[in-house]
C-alpha cells in the first residue's frame, strides 16, 4: 500500500469482514497504528479479529470498551484500544496508550474520531472507515495517513 493509496472492501458479512481485515494486515508492520472510524456496530472489533488472526492470535478478540485495552499475544502483538469513553489527549495519556508505541506491536484504535488529532501524534498510521450499506454490509476503506 502506497502513501496516496486507498483500499475498499465491500463485505457482506462478519466473516467476510475477517477476511479483509486478515488481507489488510499483510501489508501492517510492527509499530503500526491502525484508527478506526465508524458508527457502533459497524465491525471495528471484527477487523480487529481478522488483523490478529493474520498474526496467529487463536483465540477469541473482544471490544476493549471497559478494559480500555486488550492485548492479544501474537507475533507482534496486538494492542486493542477502545477510546469510545475517552475524551480528550490528556485522557489518553493517562491510560498509558503511548507507552504501547515502543513495544513493537500493532496497534488498532476504536473510536479514534474522539481524539481527532491522535494522528498528529504518530509516526505509522492506517485510518480504517467502516460504514454500515446494509443490515450485514460494510464498506470499508483503508487508507495509509503517514
Amino acid at each position: 500500500m502506497t502513501d496516496t493509496e486507498s483500499l475498499i472492501f465491500e463485505t457482506n458479512s462478519a466473516e467476510e469482514t475477517i477476511a479483509a481485515a486478515e488481507r489488510f494486515a499483510g501489508s501492517l508492520d510492527p509499530g503500526d497504528t491502525v484508527l478506526y472510524t465508524g458508527e457502533m456496530g459497524a465491525g471495528k472489533t471484527h477487523f480487529t479479529k481478522g488483523i490478529a488472526k493474520h498474526f496467529g492470535y487463536p483465540d477469541t478478540v473482544t471490544s476493549p470498551t471497559f478494559a480500555i485495552v486488550n492485548e492479544y499475544n501474537c507475533d507482534p502483538p496486538v494492542f486493542h484500544f477502545d477510546l469510545f469513553r475517552i475524551g480528550d489527549l490528556d485522557e489518553l495519556y493517562a491510560t498509558g496508550f503511548f507507552d504501547y508505541l515502543d513495544r513493537g506491536g500493532i496497534i488498532c484504535v476504536e473510536w479514534s474520531e474522539n481524539i481527532p488529532e491522535l494522528a498528529n501524534e504518530l509516526e505509522h498510521v492506517r485510518t480504517v472507515d467502516i460504514a454500515k450499506t446494509g443490515e450485514n454490509s460494510r464498506r470499508i476503506t483503508v487508507r495509509k495517513v503517514k
